[in-house]
């Protein structure tokens, strides 16, 4: 059975055990692995500025209705990301096992992990919905006044009917990364960008409707509630074109998906996921935690430090997602070269993926530290706020080059099935180094931290030397990972 491609008018993939094995010079090596690697990471960069542009709007949209609604969008948000990013980590877990399948041919194999991720999505979205609908927790910690905390449960509660449609499209974007085919994933997300745009505009601030039909009739100004309605509407789209994409491209056909009838669940392919994607989404989550929760360490320092830590963050987040396509194409070519059987080409991969993220990251990295203050002019005009942000963003360069290479590692270690020992890491260094550090500079835990390293900055400090230390810990087990799987080696249960 012939191996499906994109249409004519793109570069099909290359199968990887129709690829040359034979050693390359080091330049041309570092040629043939950009060749693979950036076809497939572009459009998954694509996708994830689409998604991320959801919260950028979100960010831009409220920062302009009130410093109240913001500091209910940067608790809510991250009391989302840590929930949904958790449980989409386990699902993720689609794309190392398809990959490794689609690599060596089993194509029916691989679209049957597909139908089981689908299950998996449904069971997950259960759990996650009722942490939404009950965000008291997260209020606690962020001590948040009143007045913020009705906005944050109200807004919570529309990202609560977000989270299913939102889960099962990461299972539909999980696969085609696995099978070499972002493009189908990327221009969903594009139209569900094109939808949210408009949507969380006329939510948010509020308008007049226009025609006769609707004379007299006005949308009120929902501020933030308006995002989380907005985001909703929009990620059930995304679903909905998923589901018709599988039932209508003939792609799929050979692996038995575009009638688009759901199989019934299989244990073994179930846990087979669940044992991957289990530590996957645990780690996920820990790394997005030890972010998340300085947003809400620092909600305690008032309004205009955590909108400063907000954009600070959006930026970072924004560069990072160049990265996030490496970290995906990477993981998904060295995963199909280790179903092939080239496993030397699969290890030469990964570390070009690691250099090539790190580069990437540095480059927009100094781009955004040198132009530092007119990029944060570009979110609010409020003094105090830049103020505030500005010493933040001086971190960015660090910070975002070791996450770059930190994440593109984490995701080929996942490609060899490797996922406990970079939780382990995860724990040690994000949430031991970064936020236990940050909450000791931030608050002066002791009393000798200096004034300096008070506050904000305290947290973003800690936090970078956290990624610095996963990322020299993920380059060692990266060094390990051929010989710890052919030698069999057990992860730490």
């Amino acid at each position: 059975m012939p191996r499906p491609t994109e249409p004519a008018a793109q570069a099909p993939f290359t199968p990887p055990h129709a690829s040359t094995t034979h050693p390359l010079p080091a330049w041309e090596a570092w040629r043939a692995s950009a060749a693979r690697i950036v076809p497939l990471a572009w459009p998954v960069m694509v996708g994830q500025l689409a998604v991320l542009a959801y919260s950028t709007i979100d960010t831009l949209l409220v920062a302009r209705h009130g410093s109240t609604d913001l500091a209910a969008l940067a608790i809510g948000g991250a009391t989302y990301i840590t929930i949904f990013v958790g449980l989409m980590g386990v699902i993720m877990a689609i794309a190392p096992i398809a990959g490794r399948m689609y690599g060596a041919g089993q194509y029916q194999a691989a679209g049957e992990q597909l139908h089981q991720a689908v299950w998996l999505a449904l069971a997950l979205s259960v759990p996650g919905c009722a942490l939404l609908a009950w965000p008291e927790p997260f209020l606690r910690l962020a001590h948040a006044p009143p007045e913020v905390a009705a906005k944050v449960s109200a807004y919570l509660g529309a990202l609560a009917v977000a989270l299913p449609g939102s889960l099962l499209f990461a299972a539909y974007r999980g696969f085609n990364t696995a099978i070499s085919q972002p493009r189908r994933a990327m221009r969903i997300q594009l139209m569900g960008l094109a939808l949210k745009l408009p949507l969380s505009t006329l939510l948010v601030q509020g308008a007049a409707l226009p025609g006769a039909w609707f004379a007299g009739l006005a949308v009120p100004a929902l501020g933030v509630v308006g995002c989380g309605i907005a985001t909703a509407i929009a990620m059930w789209l995304q679903a909905g074109l998923a589901w018709r994409s599988l039932r209508r491209d003939a792609l799929y056909a050979p692996f038995q998906l575009s009638g688009g009838d759901l199989h019934r669940p299989r244990r073994a392919e179930l846990m087979a996921q669940l044992r991957l994607g289990a530590p996957m989404g645990l780690a996920i989550l820990v790394e997005v935690t030890g972010f998340t929760f300085m947003a809400i360490f620092i909600a305690r320092l008032g309004n205009t430090a955590v909108a400063g830590h907000q954009i600070t963050a959006n930026l970072v987040a924004l560069l990072f997602m160049a990265s996030l396509g490496i970290a995906n194409a990477t993981g998904a070519l060295v995963a199909q070269d280790i179903g092939a059987g080239a496993l030397k080409r699969a290890r030469q991969l990964g570390w070009h993926g690691v250099w090539l993220g790190s580069l990437v990251a540095l480059v927009l990295g100094g781009a955004v530290t040198l132009a530092r203050v007119q990029v944060v002019g570009l979110y609010t005009p409020d003094p105090a706020v830049v103020a505030a942000a500005l010493p933040l963003v001086v971190w960015a360069l660090l910070f975002h080059t070791a996450d770059a290479a930190q994440t593109v590692a984490a995701f080929v270690l996942r490609a060899w099935h490797l996922a406990t020992w970079p939780l382990i890491v995860y724990a040690v260094a994000v949430w031991g180094v970064g936020l236990g550090g940050g909450y000791v500079l931030a608050f002066d835990v002791g009393g000798a931290v200096p004034a300096a390293l008070h506050g904000a900055r305290g947290f973003w400090i800690a936090a970078t030397a956290g990624l610095v230390t996963a990322a020299i810990a993920m380059a060692i087990l990266l060094n390990r990972a051929p010989r710890m799987v052919r030698t069999g080696a057990r992860q730490p249960s």
